[in-house]
């Protein structure tokens, strides 16, 4: 054995290779994750278009481009659920099961508040994650629900709320 200077130098570049290489494979393993958050990223994107679109929450052309009902060819030989309305417009007598499962839950939990909520505390409300793109697509959800008349948002920009009903189901006048 040489002296323990020499020893202690042969180490430290032993030390020093190994960092190296570890390095080396860090780097390799930090590339080979940010192609697969990638890939990911895009399949996240997919799914949820896929959802939007099956919820019917997706935009839609204007009714007048397509008539309500009309189903349009795409080119792999199964119909477009462009023309497909998702979400009935509200009537007497209609029970929330006729919704969308995706939408089922939010006239209940808005009714359970009893005051008009924003589109966080709704997802918080029916466990869904809170997380801002989520709430975006909820918001997106509740706006649908506005417009189709099952839920409101008189209160205020960005409250949700109950529309007010008379004895019948109608919505009251205001007076």
């Amino acid at each position: 054995m040489g002296s323990l200077v020499d020893e202690l130098q042969r180490r430290e570049a032993v030390a020093w290779a190994e960092a190296e290489e570890l390095r080396g494979r860090i780097a390799e393993l930090a590339e080979r994750l940010a192609q697969v958050e990638e890939r990911l990223s895009r399949l996240v994107i997919a799914r949820e278009v896929v959802d939007e679109v099956l919820d019917g929450t997706a935009a839609a052309p204007p009714p007048a481009a397509v008539p309500e009902g009309v189903t349009v060819p795409v080119g792999s030989g199964r119909p477009s659920v462009i023309g497909v309305l998702g979400v009935p417009p509200w009537r007497a007598g209609l029970e929330v099961s006729v919704l969308p499962e995706a939408c089922r839950d939010l006239p209940e939990v808005v009714q359970d508040a009893g005051r008009p909520l924003r589109a966080a505390q709704i997802a918080a409300a029916a466990g869904l994650t809170t997380d801002k793109a989520k709430v975006e697509t909820l918001r997106s959800k509740l706006k649908r629900l506005i417009e189709r008349g099952w839920l409101t948002e008189e209160a205020g920009p960005g409250l949700f709320g109950l529309p007010a009903r008379d004895g019948t189901g109608e919505a009251a006048e205001p007076g």
